[in-house]
């Protein structure tokens, strides 16, 4: 058989896709089915956190497919040859399905019930229609009598409850309003009006709650953080959070077990110009290591769905070449919805910062909250809990009798040192894009780091004389990985000893996008006071010296240079004034 017959035969890449009957049709399926079960012995009143991105809405829809009395008739079609199709359990094609998505009504606060009115409404007339042959007649009618999201909700499950049938209600996004509420601090009294007391929002899931006593017999909520539930589940205590729990740390992004087979079936229907080794080690930093349960840390890591999706679709339609950009301009949009949260960590104070001091030491320690009210989000303890939920952070085990937490892979690092760098701009302070990148070029291709980590220095000295408190160390270190973090040429690979003063940077090449690159640089960077003597910088120097030496001679450095020129350059730092820099033989 042809080449370009076996291109034409081949499954598509579900990228972007959420609708599970379009992505059975003809697309690439990652089985997910056999947390079914797992589901129905759960608590009937699910909840479920995952950053985005994440495969949420497809696992909705899926579920929704499941369980829909009117698609009995596509099980075998649609679930035939997956897990659940071989197993299936008795509460299969047995509901009518009643699906909310918040995600598209409007969070302004002027709008916002009148937005969430009409949403209801077209989905409530849907069901009505879709379920018209189970339901009493003239009922469509009569819902549209009543005013407002609330009301109608009411009536429908009274209705339902009355012919004896059995709701399962599917919302997505629950959180929306909360998020686009929270980005701006000073709506936050209004929002608790809505949340609280006699809140609509909280009217709406007050009557959820009252429907549980009757038809709506399960509930499957998901979102990006656990604010907005806490808020308004007060009176709410029926439903359960397994964000973080062991059994089901696997049912949302892919394990790597379920990204090589994806990539062995494309092998066989597509140029590739790399093994399924070879394209693992390439992604593996960039999109892997997610763990949701501390139970899970060391057995299994999860991949972010969407950009390994993104990744296929691209390295297949590029005939077997990596893609330029390993981060996709949708994705990159969503993590610019986080921005508020970093404008949040500024205010607590350069001491305090939890942003700065996760980029200096590589993790931090937390309790992990399942939920805490949107007034507190400025508290730093639950702010380390909002950032794991968006998926800037991941469990790394346990420290201290707490859980530990690091930045997973180089996507969200990425994201973070560009947020910290923002903390760090004021009007006085606004780096050069086009001057950055031309020193980034000439870093990779022409071995011209001097004027690239001056560069640097002269910004960090440029903004520290605005803010005397900055000075220090740890802004030193920060500002630096920050700084690197932005050159596309290079994914940075920092070996950290805050306690040694000390760290190690190894700018490694991606080889894989820009193949003609020839220069790789390991850069230790020592930071003496101000007020410290010339011998104490010489002693700073010479122990850099070593260091750079000894991580010149360690495995990452030696597999990651390929056929690179690698550069050992030595940093000290005598207050916010570079006085070392130089390379070494």
């Amino acid at each position: 058989m042809s080449m370009e017959v076996n291109r034409v035969q081949r499954k598509r890449i579900p990228y972007g896709m959420s609708n599970f009957a379009s992505v059975r049709k003809d697309c690439y399926f990652v089985d997910k089915t056999h947390f079914i079960p797992e589901l129905e012995r759960a608590n009937k009143f699910f909840f479920f956190i995952r950053p985005r991105r994440f495969g949420k809405s497809l696992t909705l829809s899926m579920l929704k497919h499941y369980y829909d009395i009117n698609r009995a008739d596509q099980f075998e079609k649609l679930f035939g040859d997956l897990y659940v199709g071989q197993h299936p359990t008795e509460e299969r094609n047995s509901y009518l399905v009643l699906e909310l998505d918040f995600s598209v009504i409007d969070g302004s606060l002027g709008n916002y019930r009148k937005s969430m009115d009409v949403h209801c409404n077209i989905h409530f007339n849907s069901f009505c229609d879709v379920y018209a042959q189970y339901l009493p007649e003239g009922i469509k009618q009569e819902m549209n009598l009543k005013e407002g999201a609330v009301a109608q909700l009411e009536y429908l499950v009274d209705e339902c409850a009355k012919a004896g049938r059995k709701i399962f209600l599917f919302i997505d996004e629950y959180d929306h309003f909360t998020n686009d509420i929270l980005s701006d601090a000073n709506r936050l009294k209004d929002y608790e009006s809505e949340t609280h007391g006699e809140g609509y929002f909280r009217k709406f899931f007050n009557t959820i709650k009252a429907g549980t006593k009757s038809a709506l017999e399960r509930c499957f909520v998901t979102g990006v953080s656990p604010v907005t539930m806490d808020d308004v589940t007060s009176g709410f205590n029926i439903g359960t959070n397994y964000s973080l729990s062991f059994e089901f740390n696997e049912m949302m992004g892919f394990t790597e077990d379920e990204v090589r087979a994806m990539l062995d079936y494309y092998r066989t229907t597509c140029e590739f110009h790399h093994t399924t080794d070879e394209l693992i080690d390439i992604m593996k930093p960039w999109y892997d290591n997610y763990c949701f349960a501390e139970e899970c840390y060391g057995r299994t890591t999860m991949y972010n769905a969407c950009m390994v999706l993104y990744f296929v679709d691209n390295y297949v339609r590029r005939s077997g070449n990596v893609p330029k950009n390993m981060l996709e301009d949708n994705i990159r949009t969503d993590y610019n919805k986080l921005r508020m949260l970093v404008r949040r960590d500024s205010e607590f104070g350069e001491d305090a910062s939890i942003i700065r001091r996760i980029v200096e030491q590589g993790y931090i320690t937390a309790t992990l909250k399942t939920g805490f009210p949107a007034r507190s989000i400025t508290d730093p303890r639950n702010f380390v809990s909002l950032l794991y939920y968006f998926g800037m952070l991941s469990i790394d085990g346990t420290m201290d009798g707490e859980t530990k937490l690091m930045i997973p892979n180089q996507v969200v690092r990425e994201q973070l040192y560009n947020y910290l760098l923002e903390t760090y701009e004021q009007e006085e302070f606004q780096h050069d894009d086009y001057i950055r990148s031309q020193l980034s070029t000439d870093l990779a291709y022409d071995g011209n780091w001097q004027e690239y980590l001056g560069y640097i220095a002269s910004r960090l000295q440029r903004y520290s004389s605005q803010r005397d408190k900055l000075k220090g160390e740890s802004f030193v270190h920060g500002f630096t990985l920050a700084m690197a973090s932005l050159n596309r040429f290079y994914r940075p690979v920092s070996e950290q000893d805050c306690q040694q003063g000390y760290v190690d940077l190894f700018l490694r090449p991606e080889l894989e996008i820009y193949k003609d690159m020839r220069h790789s640089y390991i850069i230790e960077l020592k930071y003496a006071k101000s007020k410290d003597t010339d011998q104490r910088v010489e002693q700073l120097r010479q122990e850099a010296i070593v260091q750079a030496h000894r991580y010149a001679d360690t495995e990452v450095v030696k597999q990651g240079v390929g056929h690179t020129q690698l550069h050992q350059i030595v940093v000290v730092y005598r207050g916010m004034e570079m006085v070392v820099c130089e390379e070494i033989a």
